[in-house]
């Protein structure tokens, strides 16, 4: 769906020309929630905890979906609905207003960390090498199984002849829908937002993991989230997140990616992508308890959320369901 140092622009305002964002002064009606979620803050890693389900990522098939054609070409996935090749903002195409995202990699090994070498190549067929920074960095790849376990948020590298090459973790058998976020830096595409994506295959006995329900209030290793929103299909609403720890705010989040937490959905059934934008500045070690976002989830239904924060230096990961009225 529409993935997307970018500490220059830490919080992106809504998208000009999209009718949904207009219509956010004529909201009356949507699901009216206070989600509390506790997090294990401070207990997980950048790359998932067992204990939250969704973030896994081992050798173990903890689940699956039916597997891709070869080819990976993004618009071969009948597990993965919406890749009919409409270009659109949910992610879910390789291609959009000329640019693709291309690579070989029709299937990845299971059972060891793999590369994933690929490149964005512009309208006029060449790879794309400038781009413009957001959030501190170039490009932003994302990995999520159909099933919307085992995510994983990487800042790949790029050769100069434009090729990326993205060093995943180990990745459970099943089928894989791998996406990048940029701006190009110029051209025609230039300060326009890109979230394209591809399929690849990792082979092996893959099981299905049931998304869990949409969550009330948890609490973790004594830190507790609660999350604040209005939130209807297709509409921008302000999301709020706040972290206390044994009933005390939390105080001691750590910049990361130019802001204090990094927030981003996919939709269950077709993994379509969103980022949700933070709106709260980075301004030193002493960030929360409080967080805002811009949330936009175009569609009704249950999303996944993944919530990056760092705290003394480590960058934790949450997920989340969130359900999102129509």
């Amino acid at each position: 769906m529409s993935v997307s140092a970018r500490s220059a622009r830490p919080a992106r305002s809504a998208r000009p020309g999209r009718p949904a964002l207009r219509r956010r002064a004529l909201v009356s009606a949507g699901l009216s929630a206070a989600l509390a979620l506790t997090l294990a803050a401070c207990g997980s890693s950048s790359q998932g905890s067992p204990s939250l389900p969704g973030t896994d990522h081992g050798a173990m098939p903890s689940a699956g979906a039916s597997m891709p054609s070869p080819g990976g070409s993004g618009h071969e996935d009948p597990s993965m609905p919406g890749m009919d090749g409409m270009p659109g903002d949910d992610g879910l195409s390789d291609s959009l207003d000329g640019y693709r995202l291309t690579s070989s990699d029709a299937a990845l090994p299971s059972g060891r960390p793999a590369a994933y070498r690929f490149a964005v190549t512009g309208p006029d067929g060449r790879p794309v090498t400038a781009f413009a920074v957001d959030q501190t960095e170039r490009l932003h790849f994302y990995a999520i199984r159909s099933d919307l376990t085992g995510f994983q948020h990487l800042h790949p590298t790029m050769a100069e002849d434009g090729t990326w090459t993205a060093s995943l973790s180990t990745l459970a058998p099943g089928s894989w829908r791998m996406f990048a976020t940029f701006t190009p830096a110029g051209g025609p595409g230039g300060s326009k937002d890109f979230v394209l994506s591809r399929t690849v295959t990792v082979p092996g006995t893959s099981r299905t993991t049931t998304l869990p329900a949409a969550a009330g209030t948890t609490t973790v290793d004594g830190c507790t989230v609660t999350v604040q929103g209005d939130l209807t299909a297709g509409m921008e609403h302000p999301l709020t997140v706040r972290l206390t720890r044994n009933g005390e705010p939390v105080t001691d989040l750590q910049p990361y990616l130019g802001t204090y937490a990094h927030l981003t959905a996919f939709h269950a059934g077709d993994a379509a992508f969103a980022h949700l934008h933070p709106t709260t500045p980075a301004s030193g070690d002493e960030g929360g308890p409080d967080l805002s976002f811009h949330a936009e989830l175009p569609a009704p239904g249950n999303w996944r959320l993944f919530l990056q924060f760092r705290t003394a230096g480590r960058v934790h990961t949450a997920a989340l369901t969130l359900h999102v009225a129509g």
